[in-house]
């Protein structure tokens, strides 16, 4: 049952490595974006050139976009601002209000909205549990909130198994 809520339907090395075009054929209307270590790396203060491509590509593709963040701080608005797409802070992955809330601002639901993200027991949990079409990227960085990184030693137990199942 477990590995069932937390296996993502698809994995990517990165974001931008996944086509939006591909994406909107397949029914997506909307975009949940984890924040740190998914859209940029953990503590990063913006967006590099290419992740700011990738979300222009995405509305080119007719997909909206939502940032859903545990981080409570300036910085998650400036992210949002930076790329022109509304956050939800203060999130409590994988608490379903969070995304909730990202999915009511996008005007999507869940069978229509992806979550992206680079955690097993935050973002796909979350994302499953409400019927999102769940893809775990690899992070970008090593560096992370000290209880991300406690979080991560149980997920790697799990990763590898999870990982085989999407390939299969």
């Amino acid at each position: 049952m477990i590995l069932r809520l937390i296996t993502p339907r698809r994995t990517s090395e990165k974001l931008v490595g996944l086509d939006p075009a591909q994406l909107a054929s397949g029914g997506i209307r909307g975009v949940i974006l984890d924040l740190d270590n998914t859209v940029l790396p953990w503590g990063s203060p913006a967006p590099a050139a290419d992740v700011v491509a990738w979300v222009k590509r995405l509305r080119a593709a007719g997909i909206q976009a939502c940032i859903v963040s545990n981080n409570f701080s300036a910085r998650i608005r400036r992210v949002g601002e930076q790329l022109g797409i509304p956050v939800v802070g203060r999130a409590l992955k994988p608490a379903p209000a969070g995304f909730r809330r990202a999915m009511a601002i996008m005007g999507t639901r869940p069978a229509t909205t992806a979550l992206i993200g680079d955690q097993l027991f935050t973002d796909v949990l979350g994302g499953n549990l409400l019927g999102m079409y769940t893809i775990l990227v690899e992070p970008l960085s090593p560096h992370e909130f000290p209880t991300t990184r406690l979080v991560r030693r149980i997920e790697r137990l799990f990763r590898s198994r999870v990982v085989k199942r999407v390939s299969a």
